[in-house]
């Protein structure tokens, strides 16, 4: 049983057999379906119902004379925007049947991994895409289990400022980095080195989470898994049509990255609003747009 289910108002579910029931009523009344030519003269098929807005469950498997064969289902919510115009590298998972996305983003300074969501729409578009060298955009979004809100870091306008000069300072010197230059790679050292050494000092006098403002850090040993922290730019709370659990739909602005995230209700500790922060690990999915 998948454990994110319940991000998505499923939190009741008791054991395999109520969900193999839900799974067969995504397979008969599915909203939208999408298919690819698969392997062994089989059609590849994803279909998906929704329970509430940009949010359900996707069931994936062959298709072939003898009837659709299940291969694996997820649960999914849907970005709102594009987060990332890198380019993308989109390999199997281990289990063979569904795929995996990696980027690289200065902004993060990691490379960063997630599920990807549209896998009959990948099978289709990669061999145009590698015909016709098309450019990809991105939509991450996530799932979360467990969460708190955290009140802002009161800032006024220049060191608001200050920030975004800073950010967009940092994203040169690692664009220039990354392709050899010395120089760079020299200053980006100091300005770490002298950026531990500011937080070090801080920590006697501050709280962690004042000094910190957002950040986006691997979480365990699930290679898409994060634990994050960003402020909240818009909030919606949804309701799933099955269950009647009520979901938070949140836009969260993490490390000069935008992407969406949705959680239970039950899951959440504190009341989230605009302007403040949300702390807590997500499942990290995403879509790849093809131009």
């Amino acid at each position: 049983m998948h454990s994110y289910l319940r991000a998505i108002g499923f939190s009741e579910l008791k054991n395999e057999s109520e969900t193999e029931k839900l799974l067969n009523e995504v397979f008969h009344d599915y909203t939208d379906r999408e298919i690819a030519k698969g392997e062994n003269k089989t059609v590849f098929m994803q279909m998906k119902k929704e329970y509430a807005p940009d949010m359900g469950i996707m069931i994936c498997g062959d298709l072939d004379g003898e009837g659709f064969h299940r291969q694996y289902y997820f649960p999914y919510y849907n970005g709102s925007s594009v987060t990332t115009t890198e380019e993308v590298s989109i390999e199997k998972r281990v289990d063979g049947v569904s795929y995996a996305g990696v980027f690289d983003d200065g902004r993060v300074g990691v490379s960063i991994i997630f599920y990807v969501q549209n896998s009959a729409e990948y099978r289709r578009e990669q061999i145009l895409s590698q015909i016709f060298q098309r450019k990809m955009t991105t939509t991450l979004s996530g799932l979360s289990t467990g969460g708190v809100i955290l009140f802002p870091v009161q800032k006024n306008h220049e060191q608001i400022d200050l920030q975004q000069k800073s950010s967009a300072k940092r994203n040169q010197l690692l664009s220039a980095a990354k392709n050899g230059d010395q120089e760079a790679i020299e200053s980006l050292t100091i300005e770490d080195m002298d950026l531990y050494t500011m937080i070090f000092r801080r920590m006697y006098m501050e709280d962690l989470y004042s000094i910190v403002d957002t950040f986006f850090m691997p979480y365990g040993i699930d290679c898409d898994q994060y634990q994050i922290m960003g402020n909240i730019q818009s909030c919606e709370r949804v309701v799933n049509s099955a269950t009647d659990e009520k979901i938070y739909q949140m836009m969260l602005e993490c490390n000069d990255m935008n992407f969406d995230i949705c959680i239970n209700e039950k899951d959440l500790v504190g009341e989230p609003e605009v302007g403040r922060r949300f702390k807590g690990v997500i499942w990290l999915q995403g879509q790849v747009h093809f131009e």
